[in-house]
């Protein structure tokens, strides 16, 4: 089976590198035009002339963006319509990883998260909305995290706003389905990342990046930390016609560290 997105028109926010940047990748690779939003325009620069590069004649808009807000999102979906066209796929991929014991953690991080990660999506969505709704035809993805199922003591807020982004995502399968918008959760486990870079800097060990990794992922199912592009393989199926019959979802993609729920 070949999955194409000829024709289609995307937006991934957090988008100018790691799972966002090989998520994009794999949508300009199967036919789509992609926009990628960031808050940075020289890292997303970068990533436009990675793509670019990679796959000749893609169509790719780099637009500088802060979803936290409610003209972030509206100038992402302006300027992606502007210059690639109406969207019909969305991926909500913007995000940190905010975390700390509860009495602490103040309400200025709690808004912050919840603005980018719950309000970001809503605002987004909200957006494209319409148009995937007159066409028929839409997909969206909300990245969210295996914490959102199985929350551990001080992952807030992240977990909690992740939590929401679930419920969230059934609201939007259950009203999407009667107009072909088709809406699915990608759960994050452990990915190889900057993220995981700077732990790494940070840790001083003396070893290389690649042996401390090897060696933080050998207790996982799997045996290893995932890669972007094993990610980004599975929301380019989403995305596509082949997963016609799949919303409301809210997948584990951890090479099976989470319990089955």
């Amino acid at each position: 089976m070949q999955i194409r997105l000829d024709g289609r028109t995307a937006l991934i926010t957090g988008a100018s590198k790691g799972l966002g940047l090989a998520m994009a990748e794999h949508f300009v690779e199967a036919g789509a035009a992609v926009a990628i939003v960031a808050r940075r325009q020289a890292e997303l620069d970068a990533a436009k002339a990675r793509i670019v590069g990679r796959f000749q004649g893609a169509r790719v808009a780099a637009i500088s963006a802060d979803v936290a807000t409610a003209e972030g999102c509206a100038k992402a979906v302006e300027q992606t319509v502007a210059q690639l066209g109406p969207v019909d796929i969305l991926v909500n991929n913007a995000g940190t990883s905010q975390r700390g014991p509860f009495p602490e953690v103040p309400d200025s991080l709690w808004q912050s998260d919840l603005d980018l990660k719950l309000f970001g999506a809503i605002r987004l969505s909200r957006a494209v909305w319409p148009g995937m709704a007159e066409r028929q035809w839409g997909r969206i993805i909300n990245v969210l995290a295996i914490a959102a199922k199985a929350p551990a003591a001080e992952t807030a807020p992240t977990a909690v706003s992740r939590a929401a982004g679930m419920a969230l995502t059934k609201v939007m399968a259950n009203e999407g389905a009667k107009v072909g918008i088709l809406v699915n959760a990608m759960l994050v486990g452990l990915f190889d990342s900057e993220q995981h870079q700077k732990r790494h800097a940070a840790s001083d060990t003396g070893e290389s990046y690649e042996a401390w990794l090897a060696k933080a992922g050998a207790g996982l199912p799997l045996g290893r930390y995932g890669r972007p592009e094993e990610f980004a393989a599975l929301a380019t199926f989403l995305v596509s016609d082949a997963a016609s019959y799949i919303t409301g979802t809210a997948i584990n993609v951890d090479g099976g560290r989470s319990p089955v729920v």
